[in-house]
């Protein structure tokens, strides 16, 4: 699976790309993310990508130019011209169903704002999927980028050691209900016992006691919330500086 980042602070990724589970699906050619700095495809000596907003206002605007000129040149660097997602809290909310649905796809071109978010002609020219990862502002797209990258890979054959682990997390299958309590050494600590039924070595029991606790779970946990029995997809409102 590729992934393009789009954005104007690369140098916040290669940490983040050197470690755990992602460095390895690099390393085995299971994932390629690849960076692009917004600022080169803009144009003047000063590769300025920003500028006031028309009618007032604070801060500074994400200028259409560099931003369409930028995607429209990474699209073009592959047979598959991806998928366009822009992470603004806008969009629609990221849940697990949004997930196996990116997931699904061979190639995100994730586009990062700043500031104010972007000039509104690169939405009307570009039409990407709006996607937020919460009802919150970042100071930029990038850690929302990096959420997007570190879910979706988990669906990526091969990445996990244990391919049953992602069908056991929370929101994932049927109901999208939440993970069961999970134990391990010791057996009791400051009087906090491993429940029996895990020890008991008997599977199908086992089975029915975790299916009953991520009901209980997140009956308890997630009351009233909708997102978990069905995907949410209405669009939000919000402040761009997330994008």
């Amino acid at each position: 699976m590729r992934f393009d980042v789009l954005t104007l602070f690369p140098e916040m990724f290669p940490g983040y790309l050197g470690q755990s589970l992602l460095k390895l699906a690099i390393e085995r050619g299971l994932v390629d993310v690849r960076l692009h700095n917004i600022r080169d495809w803009a144009q003047g000596p000063h590769r300025c990508v920003d500028d006031r907003p028309f009618g007032g206002g604070p801060g500074m605007v994400l200028k259409v130019e560099p931003v369409v000129a930028c995607v429209e040149a990474v699209r073009r660097q592959a047979d598959d011209p991806g998928h366009l997602v822009m992470l603004t809290p806008q969009g629609r909310r990221l849940t697990q169903a949004v997930v196996e649905e990116l997931g699904g796809k061979p190639r995100l071109i994730l586009l990062c704002g700043r500031y104010e978010g972007f000039d509104e002609r690169v939405r009307q020219i570009l039409k990407p999927d709006e996607i937020s990862v919460g009802d919150y502002v970042l100071n930029g797209g990038e850690v929302a980028a990096m959420v997007v990258i570190d879910a979706t890979i988990r669906l990526v054959p091969g990445v996990l050691g244990d391919e049953e682990s992602s069908r056991q997390d929370s929101f994932a299958g049927e109901g999208r209900l939440l993970e069961f309590s999970q134990y391990t050494r010791p057996r009791g600590f400051r009087g906090h016992e491993v429940p029996e039924i895990l020890l008991s070595g008997d599977h199908q029991a086992i089975a029915r006691w975790r299916e009953q606790e991520r009901a209980a779970r997140t009956r308890e946990r997630r009351a009233g919330e909708s997102d978990i029995a069905e995907d949410e997809t209405v669009s939000r409102r919000g402040h761009a500086a997330q994008p």
